[in-house]
């Protein structure tokens, strides 16, 4: 089990890809701004304890692992927020 500082700096990152996703892609949200930070925060939450138990798995540890569970959410949870718009918009 990740220590609670790991949820917390997944939340952390979750909120501010919501955050961010307004500026980044310039347009309305498409299903409002609760939607976009709770779409987020869920992807970088189940991307970071992916990366949490898998990577040890395929023998990445240490200071690999720390970078990979904290940037790869982030990737993640901005990937889903543009997924959104893409599905809006068709």
């Amino acid at each position: 089990m990740p220590p609670l500082v790991f949820y917390l700096i997944w939340i952390v990152i979750g909120v501010l890809a919501g955050a961010l996703a307004d500026p980044i892609w310039k347009g309305r949200r498409p299903y409002g701004e609760l939607t976009d930070y709770a779409v987020a925060i869920i992807a970088s939450v189940i991307t970071g304890l992916l990366d949490w138990y898998v990577l040890p798995m395929i023998g990445i540890t240490g200071t690999l692992k720390f970078v990979a569970a904290v940037l790869e959410p982030a990737l993640v949870a901005l990937l889903a927020l543009w997924i959104m718009r893409i599905i809006r918009k068709g």
